[in-house]
């Protein structure tokens, strides 16, 4: 069976038992390391019988629904955990971003929809240019000025003073107060005409192993962490792998409709069938 996910510490945490041999029952997998943005397009451009299993932004769900399911585990929602808007000048006024160069990693993630989500609410003007930069770049673009924000993911929560750099927003923290659900990040899809039921089971059984045994994957966590801080990327894994990686639930579901039906009415998605998520 062929799965893709992301090299980061969360996905290589949860995946390493049902990769490994250490799931019972489960077939061997073919492991494809990409980064989301890569899987995104991948599931919303390419063959649907290159990829058997998936890890994509909640973001890019709308236009992969008819050709995969989403599962409920395996993927990462979370509170204090969202995407950062940061700039060279401590500036806490979003109406500094009207007119600004902007740097994001993909236009077609959760960060992004959650930063024109937030822009649509809290900044009246037009804001400027906005450009698509590998992740690792925006950072030190942002530091020497040639962008004047970037919205970032991932480590960054943790790195980001390195560099000199100042926190205008955090999206997360927003969404957050203005909604009450967790913030929906990454999902977990899977081919339509694949056994949902048993996949769902193996997952969540290597949720469980990595929960049990957390030195068995260290190994393999930072041997994919591109030179991650062993210490940053535990904390990463602390902050992305919680009981909706496990189980999406209620709760779960609930973000996932409010977001996509936000991002849906001002007009960043196309609308979404709800009952699609659950079946």
């Amino acid at each position: 069976m062929k799965i893709a996910y992301s090299p980061c510490p969360n996905d290589t945490f949860v995946f390493h038992a049902l990769t490994h041999g250490f799931v019972h029952g489960a077939p061997e997998f073919d492991v494809t390391y990409a980064d989301i943005d890569v899987t995104n397009h991948l599931a919303i451009d390419g063959d649907p019988d290159h990829h058997d299993v998936m890890k994509i932004s909640f973001a890019a769900l709308p236009w992969v629904l008819d050709d995969y399911a989403l599962l409920s585990c395996g993927g990462a929602l979370g509170r204090g955990c969202g995407p950062l808007v940061l700039t060279a000048e401590d500036e806490k006024d979003p109406s500094f971003l009207k007119g600004k160069r902007i740097a994001v990693p993909s236009e077609r993630s959760t960060a992004y929809l959650l930063f024109r989500l937030w822009v649509a609410q809290q900044v009246k003007g037009e804001m400027g240019e906005i450009v698509v930069m590998p992740f690792h770049d925006i950072m030190p673009a942002v530091q020497n000025g040639e962008i004047d924000a970037g919205l970032v993911i991932h480590e960054a929560r943790f790195t980001y003073q390195n560099y000199g750099l100042n926190k205008l927003v955090d999206l997360g923290d927003w969404w957050e107060k203005d909604t009450g659900y967790a913030i929906p990040l990454g999902a977990i899809i899977v081919r339509r005409p694949l056994d949902r039921e048993a996949l769902t089971k193996w997952i969540k059984q290597s949720v469980d192993y990595a929960w049990e045994h957390p030195e068995a994957s260290k190994e393999y966590v930072q041997k994919h962490a591109q030179e991650m801080d062993d210490e940053v990327a535990q904390s990463h894994i602390h902050l992305y792998v919680n009981e909706f990686t496990k189980e999406l639930g209620e709760e779960g579901y609930g973000a996932i409709e409010a977001f996509l039906e936000r991002a849906a009415k001002e007009g960043l998605v196309p609308a979404t069938h709800l009952d699609k998520l659950r079946n």
